[in-house]
């Protein structure tokens, strides 16, 4: 937790009420976002995110498995979040692993849908390389660098431009197989097929701070929350997802309105992020 004096909390409660934030933000503006992309090269795909202090790196891997008998026609994907002990002093010992745990469960509650899949920002149903047989199984890892708020927002934005920079080799079928053998399959190793990122949505946190939310909290704004809502929104504007955290609760006429706010929000966002992701890529070919 940010240690902070009756005074400095007095100030950034009374900033936040009087639209005029500590570091000049209004209540609805982010910090400025930096993309870079192609950070690990063991990785089909990596990104490192910088939104103010916060600084994130997430990779996704790529490997052929086998789908489940329960959906034979979805690939897996699994979202793991490591919190670096040196990313902030409450991240020592037992306090990075439950973050980590939270984070991970937020991200896929508000990436992959519901159980069922239903809504999931990535659609696995593109992972299937034969149906009930072969798939790709996605392991997507983020690791928190350095930590000054809005974590969930900050790795949802790196697992997109991550997304955007993986490269899923091309995988070749043998054509003569019993319904009972597993297929023989050839992956190449110079073709590779990129991932589509367009439905793929961003996560807006709205955290409550007296009688108003605001967007991209830093930890000292964080430490005066009385809940927070994430809302992932795609670029048609549809609700992929919804994750709460914070013990006091809210009116459904509030989580409404943040919804339309979250929304309005998500727009300026997404925009910004894509000609962030286009330039780091554009700048990894030249380099």
């Amino acid at each position: 937790m940010v240690g902070l004096s009756v005074g400095e909390k007095h100030f950034i409660q009374g900033g936040i009420a009087q639209d005029l934030r500590s570091d000049g933000r209004k209540r609805l503006t982010y910090r400025p976002i930096y993309v870079e992309t192609g950070v690990i090269p063991q990785a089909h795909g990596s990104a490192r995110v910088r939104l103010g202090a916060t600084d994130v790196i997430a990779s996704v891997k790529a490997e052929l498995g086998k789908p489940s008998a329960l959906q034979p026609d979805k690939g897996k994907i699994a979202i793991y979040v490591d919190c670096s002990p040196t990313a902030a002093p409450m991240f020592e010992g037992r306090g990075g692993e439950e973050l980590s745990t939270e984070l991970s469960v937020a991200l896929q509650r508000c990436l992959l849908g519901g159980k069922s899949g239903a809504g999931a920002g990535i659609d696995p149903t593109s992972l299937v390389v034969v149906e009930g047989k072969v798939c790709w199984d996605l392991y997507i890892d983020g690791l928190v660098i350095s930590s000054d708020g809005n974590l969930l927002d900050a790795l949802a934005a790196a697992i997109k431009a991550a997304l955007s920079n993986t490269g899923i080799p091309k995988v070749d079928v043998a054509a003569e197989t019993t319904s009972d053998e597993q297929p023989e399959v050839n992956i190449s190793d110079e073709e590779f097929l990129q991932f589509d990122t367009s439905g793929i949505p961003v996560i807006v946190t709205l955290t409550k701070v007296g009688r108003h939310y605001i967007v991209d909290a830093t930890s000292e704004e964080e430490s005066q929350m009385s809940s927070a809502v994430s809302i992932s929104v795609n670029r048609k504007g549809h609700i992929c997802g919804l994750t709460k955290r914070g013990g006091v609760g809210l009116d459904p006429s509030i989580i409404l309105d943040m919804i339309s706010v979250a929304k309005h929000v998500s727009e300026q966002l997404i925009n910004k992020l894509d000609s962030e992701i286009a330039a780091a890529e554009a700048s990894e070919e030249e380099s």
